[in-house]
């Protein structure tokens, strides 16, 4: 397995197209007319149709699965994202990834990876900005591996105890 290194930095390009927006936003349940209807939209502060925020943050998680993947079996275990400005239905975004370390897991058989992230806009801006949390494995380990309880042990979050 190639081994994963912090500041390693990863991205894409992408195209939005607004009758592609307007269907995925249908196909997850988004009736947000803002995606849909675009005299509603040019109604609004925002003046045309904008991307759905499940469309957008899974094209940028997507991209940490296709990252990862070429190294070994690849399970994302927490991701978290806070949306900062509109993305256009019509727009070409940057997706961006940045490793902010790696801790090895024997238990697990592969590598915690630790990422920061973002979506940029074409001008620049930061749309979103996302933290996630991956993991990376030499092989494909048994089943009994990657259960709850032993992810647990390096992912607090999903421990039975916490409390959200």
């Amino acid at each position: 397995m190639i081994r994963t290194q912090p500041h390693e930095r990863f991205s894409a390009q992408l195209s939005l197209e607004p009758d592609a927006a307007s269907a995925f936003a249908s196909a997850v349940g988004d009736t947000n007319p803002l995606h849909h209807d675009a005299e509603f939209a040019a109604s609004t502060r925002f003046r045309r149709l904008l991307a759905s925020g499940p469309q957008t943050t899974a094209h940028l998680l997507a991209l940490t699965a296709s990252h990862f993947s070429k190294r070994g079996a690849m399970l994302g275990l927490e991701f978290w994202v806070k949306f900062r400005r509109p993305i256009y239905a019509d727009e070409t975004i940057t997706l961006e990834w940045l490793v902010v370390s790696v801790k090895d897991s024997p238990r697990l058989n592969g590598e915690i990876v630790d990422l920061r992230g973002r979506i940029r806009k074409e001008n620049g801006e930061t749309a979103v900005g996302a933290k996630g949390r991956v993991l990376v494995m030499n092989s494909l380990a048994p089943v009994e591996k990657l259960s709850v309880e032993k992810l647990s042990v390096e992912n607090p979050l999903l421990r039975k105890d916490t409390e959200c």
